[in-house]
């Protein structure tokens, strides 16, 4: 079987970084989910092809997804990431469960694989019990797992410095035996590729004067190719470490959320929503809906998955299951 044939489901879609990574290895995108409207605004614009569910994943019934070859989806990291609820299944406001609601239709369309993706702290989420829970019920549907903390400066060659977990599972033993998560790749890129210093961007980007915290920003916001953050307290975190720090959800929340640079003009300003895209990987042709507010996009953008380092997955899940095993 050849990867043209391999047919995708999607499920937590976003704005398709995950669709992306697989389109890019041959896989075939036929269905995504996903509840929210403006992450699903970009998604259409990017993939008219796929048939795009709006529902939320607890209104879709089985026997309305395709049955594909694979199924893949980041699920909501809301109930187990640091910043989050920390209340894992338990979580009141019904977020925990939809790890089980993306189960259930596992059980029912019996994919020959999927592919699954998560903040790092589910490793340690409740002493380890929610990803034990999360791979047990995967096993007992009849699935060979295994998982890999995976950072997309050492994995994806993208100057950002974000750790996902990534689990794949496959239905056959001997093909899942055959499948191994990509070694390291060295980090040629840098900072200069994905944000660019030089260049004249829009005025609405940069810190000017009549800001009253921009001494503070002045004083601290000093060498050109350091990204900066700004941090509860009144203070200024300097990244020197040649990546850009995890970018966040709540980017989209406010300005001072997203990370900051000094330009070759010496002006400060903040990472362009383009910017935050390149930072995760996205082709340059990825496209933005005209009308989109940057606050949106600064929140998928943060929600997002580092393409290349899926490409790289599905790469190794579509070796292993052309391989039939052999």
């Amino acid at each position: 079987m050849h990867s043209a044939d391999l047919t995708c489901a999607s499920f937590f879609a976003g704005v398709g970084g995950i669709d992306l990574g697989f389109e890019e290895q041959g896989f075939k995108m036929i269905y995504a989910n996903e509840f929210d409207e403006k992450a699903r605004e970009t998604f259409a614009l990017n993939f008219p092809h796929v048939q795009l569910d709006p529902r939320d994943i607890r209104e879709v019934s089985t026997k309305e997804v395709p049955s594909v070859d694979i199924i893949v989806g980041g699920f909501p990291c809301q109930a187990f990431s640091i910043g989050g609820y920390r209340q894992g299944f338990h979580d009141e406001k019904g977020r925990g469960t939809l790890f089980f609601e993306l189960a259930r239709i596992i059980e029912k369309k019996q994919p020959r694989a999927i592919f699954l993706e998560n903040v790092k702290n589910l490793v340690r989420h409740d002493k380890g019990n929610t990803l034990r829970v999360i791979l047990k019920t995967l096993e007992d549907l009849g699935y060979y797992v295994t998982y890999q903390v995976m950072n997309a400066a050492e994995y994806g060659n993208i100057p950002q410095g974000r750790e996902r977990i990534y689990i794949v599972g496959f239905k056959d033993k001997s093909v899942s035996e055959y499948f191994q998560f990509p070694d390291k790749v060295e980090l040629t890129k840098s900072v200069f590729d994905v944000i660019d210093f030089k260049t004249q961007v829009e005025e609405q980007y940069y810190y000017r004067e009549d800001k009253h915290y921009y001494p503070l920003l002045r004083d601290n916001i000093v060498s050109i190719g350091s990204i900066y953050e700004y941090r509860r307290g009144n203070t200024i975190r300097e990244n020197k470490s040649g990546v850009v720090p995890t970018l966040l959800a709540s980017m989209g929340t406010g300005g001072n959320n997203v990370p900051m640079i000094l330009t070759e003009t010496k002006e400060i300003r903040k990472l362009t929503p383009r910017e935050c895209f390149n930072t995760q990987g996205f082709p340059h042709t990825y496209k933005f809906p005209e009308k989109m507010a940057n606050s949106n996009l600064y929140k998928q953008a943060g929600n997002s998955v580092v393409v290349p380092v899926v490409s790289r997955i599905a790469e190794q899940i579509r070796m292993a299951l052309e391989s039939d095993g052999t």
